[in-house]
């Protein structure tokens, strides 16, 4: 279909199948985004705090202990450091799978954050290969919090009733 200007393209792309698909999936995604976001994060927060109840199973076991240990300056044995971690992280996962006390969830979710990002600090040899251009995969593993730090801000925003629009 030939069409003469930019009036004309907008026209028809405003009543094509398209657009009127196009239109529907933003309505839902901004009906749905936050609570599916909320949700995923609470799963990964319960599921990774989980891991920590059983020695050897976490990934980030030695990191956090470490870190931590740092921070306590070695006056705090490890198991209860990762018992202690691992029932933060399980409230957290809690209180963003149901909804339960979100604003004081997302705080105890920001400190924790505030928390896995101290390595990148503490340990830069073990964080970076480069400092602060190449991280190792440790590094990758911290830095990719960020996104959930974000996240995080985006469900907050809404903690009193708010809501994303699609327009």
């Amino acid at each position: 279909m030939y069409m003469k200007n930019d009036t004309d393209k907008k026209k028809y792309f405003n009543n094509s199948f398209l657009s009127r698909t196009d239109i529907r999936l933003t309505k839902w995604m901004a009906r749905n985004a936050l609570s599916y976001m909320r949700i995923s994060m609470g799963i990964i927060f319960l599921w990774y705090g989980f891991l920590k109840f059983f020695p050897q199973l976490s990934s980030a076991e030695q990191i956090a202990t470490k870190t931590i240990s740092v921070l306590t300056f070695n006056m705090v044995p490890d198991r209860l450091i990762l018992i202690v971690l691992a029932l933060w992280e399980v409230a957290i996962g809690v209180g963003l799978i149901f909804r339960i006390f979100l604003r004081e969830t997302l705080l105890l979710m920001f400190l924790q954050m505030l928390g896995t990002l101290t390595p990148l600090i503490l340990f830069p040899a073990e964080t970076f290969t480069v400092f602060p251009l190449v991280p190792t995969l440790l590094g990758q593993y911290i830095i990719k919090n960020l996104v959930i730090i974000t996240a995080g801000l985006a469900i907050g925003a809404t903690a009193r009733g708010g809501k994303l629009t699609a327009d």
